[in-house]
């Protein structure tokens, strides 16, 4: 059992984060280490009150974190997982922090939410991923979302909420190897810098919520 817990929408996003983190001095973060790092199969299956109750109430646990999406609308994105957390943890605050959420549960259980990919801006993971692409490669980057939105002029069905996922597998398509999953390109420093200047608050609200 781990005393610390990491709730996630899914699998991409646990080996990002971990990626991400390691480059920031968490070596431990190894792969074989990551059973605290719970992807759910979509915010739909983290976000349940019988989910966050039974993690809460779980023997030995002194962290849980949560880090979901905003997607296109993070008003209700926030007020969403804050009614679902509420039974549990019935003084949230009203608003999410700008720097993310780190909270005392009951059981003095440290609690932290995150919503990609700036706990205010509409979007995902990978709209933080497109905020840390290397500067050198921001003129090519910015000719993959170009050509994306000339695909949508052209009749590719390319839905608004899923613009930023388009962008970055585009994106991932020009790059040597081609077509890698994000959980692999984020180790490339060619395709993402994860320690871009971007990353910086994601960062500390991370070390702060598991005093790392």
């Amino acid at each position: 059992m781990n005393d610390k817990v990491l709730l996630v929408e899914g699998k991409d996003d646990k080996f990002v984060i971990a990626e991400l983190m390691k480059s920031h001095g968490l070596n431990f973060l190894a792969a074989k280490d990551l059973d605290w790092i719970k992807p759910s199969n979509g915010y739909e299956n983290l976000a349940k009150e019988e989910v966050i109750a039974t993690e809460l109430l779980a023997s030995g646990l002194t962290t849980l974190g949560i880090i979901i999406d905003a997607d296109e609308h993070p008003n209700n994105r926030w007020t969403s997982i804050r009614n679902v957390c509420l039974p549990s943890i019935p003084d949230l605050p009203k608003d999410l922090p700008e720097n993310g959420l780190i909270w005392n549960a009951p059981n003095d259980i440290q609690f932290g939410i995150w919503m990609m990919p700036d706990n205010k801006m509409r979007g995902m993971l990978e709209t933080f991923l497109a905020d840390i692409i290397p500067e050198e490669n921001q003129v090519l980057w910015e000719f993959a979302k170009e050509s994306v939105q000339e695909a949508k002029n052209r009749g590719a069905k390319v839905t608004p909420n899923h613009i930023d996922k388009a962008n970055i597998y585009t994106w991932l398509a020009w790059q040597e190897p081609s077509g890698l999953q994000i959980s692999t390109a984020v180790k490339k420093r060619t395709i993402f810098d994860r320690t871009h200047p971007n990353a910086q608050k994601f960062v500390k609200w991370f070390k702060d919520l598991y005093e790392l």
